[in-house]
């Protein structure tokens, strides 16, 4: 078996690169990183078939980014536009796409407000998402669609929401709370009030519930989350803060951000609660 991992350098295309690698797979890589171009791929890749295609190829990064680089993060619009492109006009088989939980309804995310549900997103009425990121993951599932419906491209489009792991990139509030952590900071900063919530879950049970929802065939749109929503305040307690200071000129996004693993629970159920993912990322910085 034959996969091609597109971003494979970053958080997601890492923990693939792993699990498909120990399950015996035959792996292609192609990131921006290595110095490789996806542009450049596309347009000369014309024979080469894979039997999966875990595309995680993005601009990607936490809150500064989203908020600080609103164009940037829009390129992704092209990189999807090309990779479905691409996909449909060689006849892969089947694609992995991943969206965001940043794609669902601002209005959604208020505090206190409902676990989010994959019906919640209507891909012929949007509603408002957050920020340039979102419409992108947004129009990355239109064309996931189109693919699907109109060409015949087996396309599973998988919404996480806030992965985490012990080697994620520092921009990320988790990574960012083991390091302070570690360091022993006192006072311990958290950017806003730290009331926000999110849905932590480990980058295994991503990997985990993706292949599970391929295996199974599902090609309808699944959230990959734990149902348990965490504020930063409580994840900074977790992690041993005791004396915790909120830089209130940070940007936080949304209030609540939770999803409901309905949908997910039918093929997979996390299995790294969030204290034990605390507990690794302590022994990995140390």
């Amino acid at each position: 078996m034959h996969a091609l991992i597109t971003g494979d350098q970053g958080l997601v295309g890492r923990y693939f690169t792993r699990y498909l690698d120990e399950a015996g797979w035959e792996l292609t890589f192609v990131d921006l990183k290595q110095g490789e171009d996806l542009h450049l791929f596309v347009r000369e890749t014309r024979h080469a078939h894979y039997d999966l295609i875990v595309h995680c190829a993005a601009i990607v990064g936490g809150r500064e980014t989203i908020e600080g680089s609103p164009l940037r993060v829009a390129t992704d619009l092209a990189i999807d536009a090309e990779f479905f492109d691409w996909a449909v006009r060689t006849h892969q088989s089947r694609l992995v796409y991943f969206s965001s939980s940043a794609a669902y309804p601002i209005a959604c995310q208020q505090k206190d407000g409902p676990r989010l549900k994959e019906n919640m997103i209507d891909l012929d009425r949007p509603r408002m998402p957050d920020f340039t990121y979102g419409w992108a993951k947004l129009t990355g599932e239109h064309l996931a669609r189109y693919a699907r419906e109109q060409y015949g491209l087996k396309v599973f489009v998988l919404r996480p929401f806030s992965g985490y792991a012990p080697d994620q990139d520092l921009s990320y509030p988790f990574p960012a709370f083991a390091q302070r952590a570690r360091r022993g900071e006192d006072p311990f900063m958290v950017w806003g009030d730290g009331t926000a919530k999110r849905d932590f879950i480990h980058m295994r049970d991503v990997v985990a519930g993706t292949m599970a929802v391929v295996d199974a065939g599902y090609q309808e749109p699944v959230n990959l989350c734990t149902g348990i929503g965490t504020s930063f305040n409580e994840l900074a307690e977790l992690f041993g803060a005791q004396n915790v200071v909120h830089d209130l000129a940070k940007p936080v996004g949304v209030q609540d951000r939770v999803g409901d693993p309905g949908r997910m629970n039918q093929f997979y159920t996390a299995t790294t609660t969030l204290e034990q993912g605390i507990k690794e990322a302590l022994d990995y910085e140390r």
